[in-house]
């Protein structure tokens, strides 16, 4: 009998990360405090210890960040794009350069594992800059005409499941562009944004380039609903972004909304058994699920379900939940309190709908907000859990028995962000990827990024593209 062995505690050192124990807002290139005086906390998922104390922005704030963002946007906007690439290069390698720093406060904050903020998240923010970087002085060949123009102002509200991945996103682009920036980072992780616009600082930005704005909803939806904001970007969920299109609804602002997902991972008899595992496992456990083209449905050829089921139950028996900045850990905590209670009560009406519920035994933590990876078979498209977003580590396995059963299932759903498709037929690759309604088509992968590929939806996952040439176009008057 071979023995297995035991993970002793690799911990990443809390010591790099300086956090103040308050922080006030970033406007036209100072940190000040919100006019009202207003604050709120922000804590750790892992272990519900209050990490600083932030300030609330209201709409006096929100006046102040659009008008410092107005006044910016002349010079920057008239600055060659050569000379702008220079100031995203340099805010790239000081992202390089603080990496570790940046990576620790996102799992502290967050809850992700620190293996992915450090090895998935970070490098991906540099990259996105670099890129973009790169554009800054060739939009005349970028395919929007010989002299694209900058909108304007652009307001941005992004999302808690990648903060400074979302924010580069969103910054990038809109700085190579030529447009300045009001961001408003989420309200359970705002410290990266906070440490962000420190490096805005260290890279010389001119000020108001970059404003950062910390609140809640109403911070955001002030934001959008500024008169003088030219340009809104949103990323978050559905319901949210509904809204966002009602306010926006007869301006002339430009808009783009990257919204929720209900992903299929689709199996076919061919697939390599352990390949596809390890894919279905990184499409739903990576960020605890917190990911809106998580491949939430795992749709299986029914002449492979048990063995693969069998390969998949092994595997996630092997899966580490716990502290996040442990270098072992493989699922970290849930965003929150909120989102937690989200997930038990989807997945208890998966078991009261008569799916079956199956999780590996492991021990959660005493404190903080945890959920064990969870499967549940014998699920029909009827069920809650295979037509809701869920947002977290709980996979559901429906099955077919032909490609056109398979397309048909995986396109049943209001959303259409991602799907993957394991097999080795490259016929059957290129016929499924054009019959699937969704913006990105994973073959024999999932959850690739790359600041050159475009990322968006259609349905009710949004519509615009960011990423790639094709993000350009959301910050240009084309």
């Amino acid at each position: 009998m071979t023995m297995a062995f035991e993970y002793a505690p690799a911990p990443e050192s809390r010591a790099i990360v300086d956090i103040a124990p308050s922080y006030g807002l970033f406007i036209d290139g100072e940190f000040r405090p919100a006019e009202d005086g207003k604050v709120f906390k922000t804590v750790s998922p892992s272990s519900e210890e209050v990490l600083s104390e932030v300030a609330q922005a209201g709409q006096s704030d929100v006046d102040a960040a659009v008008r410092a963002a107005r006044k910016a946007f002349e010079k920057w906007s008239a600055l060659p794009g050569s000379e702008r690439a220079k100031y995203l290069f340099r805010i790239a390698r000081i992202i390089q350069e603080r990496s570790r720093e940046l990576a620790v406060l996102e799992s502290l904050d967050n809850g992700k594992p620190i293996r992915e903020s450090r090895d998935a998240d970070l490098p991906l923010v540099a990259a996105h800059f670099f890129y973009y970087a790169g554009w800054a002085d060739k939009l005349s060949h970028a395919g929007f005409g010989q002299d694209p123009r900058p909108l304007g102002v652009a307001g941005q509200v992004i999302p808690w499941n990648f903060p400074l991945l979302m924010l580069a996103w969103k910054i990038a682009p809109a700085l190579a562009c030529g447009n300045t920036v009001v961001l408003k980072p989420a309200e359970t992780t705002p410290l990266s944004a906070l440490f962000f616009a420190d490096i805005c600082r260290q890279a010389g930005l001119p000020k108001g380039v970059v404003n950062i704005l910390t609140g809640d909803g109403s911070t955001g939806a002030a934001l959008v609903a500024h008169p003088d904001v030219n340009k809104v970007a949103f990323t978050g969920s559905t319901e949210v972004g509904k809204a966002i299109a009602r306010t926006v609804a007869g301006t002339d602002k430009k808009l783009t909304l990257e919204l929720g997902g209900k992903a299929a991972n689709i199996v076919f008899d061919d697939a390599p058994i352990d390949q596809a595992v390890e894919g279905i496992v990184n499409g739903i456990f990576f960020n605890q699920g917190h990911v809106c083209c998580a491949g939430s449905r795992l749709l299986v050829q029914e002449s492979v379900q048990d063995e693969l089921l069998d390969a998949l139950k092994r595997r996630m028996s092997t899966l580490r939940v716990g502290d996040p900045l442990d270098k072992n850990t493989d699922i970290g905590a849930i965003n929150s309190a909120e989102q937690l209670a989200r997930i038990k009560s989807l997945a208890d009406s998966g078991e009261a709908e008569g799916a079956e519920r199956w999780a590996p035994s492991c021990e959660l933590p005493s404190s903080g907000y945890w959920f064990a990876p969870t499967l549940f078979t014998g699920v029909t498209q009827a069920h809650r859990i295979a037509r809701e977003e869920i947002f977290g580590p709980v996979l559901s396995v429906l099955t077919f028995r032909t490609p056109a059963e398979a397309v048909e299932k995986a396109n049943n759903t209001q959303y259409g962000l991602s799907a993957g498709i394991w097999t080795e037929k490259g016929s059957r690759i290129l016929w499924m990827a054009d019959k699937l309604r969704a913006g990105v088509v994973w073959a024999n992968t999932f959850n690739k990024f790359d600041p050159t590929s475009p990322f968006g939806g259609y349905k009710e996952s949004g519509f615009g593209r960011e990423g790639g040439r094709h993000g350009l176009e959301a910050y240009l008057n084309v």
